[in-house]
């Protein structure tokens, strides 16, 4: 058995190593300081930046978030400075954060995928980004190119020609994931990042009006989890690529499911809102996991899930 402190919570995701596998969700944790109070950025694998786009957006109109029984709605619409202001202004600071910062990028057009991912290589010191194809707050919102594998294909392409990053294209559940992933695979893809949120809708019966002010938007929390892991038990049967597991990860046991079904790392998202010491909790918990487990590193309970005969390539009700 391994003693206290001895296990090994380091991962590898591609050329990139990660102190552990758990890392925040694009869109919960700001530029890595919104959590400074709670969380020492020391101490977890990463995070995802909030998503920046070609030009500055406003996002959607208010009420942008709704709370449902197991989650929650969301409506943003990737407010933000856009790109030239981020890597002007917020990248230096970032980039000098004590863990792997993965920079998220949001378009409506496949060339504008590619503009903003040669700027952050002329930036300098982007080592990963996280092509977000699929955005259901977002009228386009990419996701013309979400649901297309061959869209997916090639804004990856586009994206692989104009940086040395690591690219992890981030995937809809609302298409055939397999296939988006595939094509994410053939453009030239690294990595990849799935669940994005699940399209919902809430209603306010009070005032007979939909919860958001744009009626439906992005569904995340405890409510989309089986959801998110049977997806990500697909795709990392289907592609050879290293997988990121997010969608409704609350607690240690939540990440042990992803990383048993083969994620190589996951997101802790929603969750932060109401716990924002999840993170921490969740590092620990794997940590206490392995030591109980005999594994001297959290590598070694990546894929262990026992396949019976209830699991098959297409789960089906």
């Amino acid at each position: 058995m391994s003693e206290a402190g001895a296990v090994s919570l380091d991962v590898q995701l591609g050329p990139i190593q990660l102190r552990n596998p758990v890392l925040a969700a694009s869109g919960t944790y700001g530029y890595g300081k919104d959590y400074e109070d709670f969380v020492a950025n020391d101490t977890i694998g990463g995070f995802v930046t909030k998503s920046v786009t070609p030009k500055p957006r406003r996002g959607n109109p208010h009420p942008r978030v709704g709370e449902t029984p197991a989650g929650m709605l969301n409506s943003i619409g990737l407010e933000n400075a856009g790109i030239d202001h981020f890597l002007a202004h917020e990248w230096p600071d970032v980039r000098r954060e004590p863990c792997v910062a993965i920079l998220s990028i949001a378009a409506s057009r496949a060339e504008e995928y590619a503009e903003m991912c040669a700027k952050a290589e002329a930036a300098g010191g982007v080592r990963a980004i996280e092509v977000n194809l699929s955005c259901p707050n977002v009228k386009e919102g990419g996701r013309t190119f979400g649901g297309d594998p061959r869209a997916v294909e090639d804004v990856l392409a586009r994206c692989r020609a104009e940086t040395s990053a690591f690219l992890i294209a981030k995937l809809t559940p609302n298409a055939d994931v397999v296939a988006i992933a595939r094509g994410a695979q053939a453009g030239g893809a690294d990595g990849l990042s799935l669940i994005n949120t699940l399209l919902g809708l809430g209603i306010d019966v009070e005032r007979r009006r939909p919860l958001l002010a744009m009626g439906m938007g992005g569904l995340s929390g405890p409510a989309v989890k089986p959801v998110a892991l049977a997806m990500t038990y697909q795709v990392c049967r289907a592609v050879s690529l290293p997988v990121v597991g997010m969608g409704g990860i609350a607690t240690w046991r939540d990440a042990a499911e992803f990383l048993m079904v083969g994620a190589t790392a996951v997101q802790v998202g929603t969750a932060l809102f109401s716990n924002p010491l999840a993170m921490n909790q969740i590092i620990d918990g794997l940590r206490e996991y392995c030591i109980r487990e005999g594994y001297r590193s959290i590598r070694e309970m990546i894929g262990t899930l026992r396949s019976g005969d209830l699991i098959t390539e297409g789960i089906r009700a």
